[in-house]
C-alpha cells in the first residue's frame, strides 16, 4: 500500500505572531500531532513564496493507518488545542497517496 500524507497548511498573517506560533507548533503541537496521529513521522515548512503560510505535513504508512489517526475524536481535540491557542488563524487540511519517490534518502 503506497503511503499517505496528511498536510495542514495554515495562514498567520501578523508577522509579529510567527515567532510565538513557530515555538508552540515545534514545542507542543508537532510532537502531540505526531504521537496523536500514530504518523510515521511528521515535519513542517514555512513557505519562502508566502511569508504567512505554514505547511506542516504528517507520514502515514497508507490510508487505513491515516483513516484511524484522523478519527474524530482524535481530530477535535488537536483542533480545540489549536482553536484556543490560535484562533482566527485558517487553516485547509489536504489528503495524499504517495504515487513516486525518486532519489537518496
Amino acid at each position: 500500500m503506497p503511503a499517505a500524507l496528511f498536510i495542514v497548511r495554515a495562514s498567520i498573517a501578523d508577522a509579529a505572531r510567527r515567532p510565538a506560533f513557530d515555538d508552540w507548533y515545534r514545542n507542543e503541537h508537532l510532537p502531540d500531532a505526531l504521537k496523536s496521529f500514530g504518523a510515521q513521522r511528521a515535519w513542517r515548512c514555512w513557505s519562502k513564496t508566502d511569508a504567512s503560510v505554514h505547511v506542516a505535513t504528517y507520514q502515514f504508512a497508507d490510508h487505513a493507518a491515516l483513516d484511524r489517526g484522523t478519527r474524530p475524536e482524535v481530530m477535535r481535540r488537536l483542533v480545540a488545542d489549536f482553536d484556543g491557542n490560535w484562533p482566527g488563524i485558517p487553516r485547509t487540511r489536504e489528503i495524499m497517496t504517495l504515487v513516486e519517490e525518486i532519489g537518496a534518502l
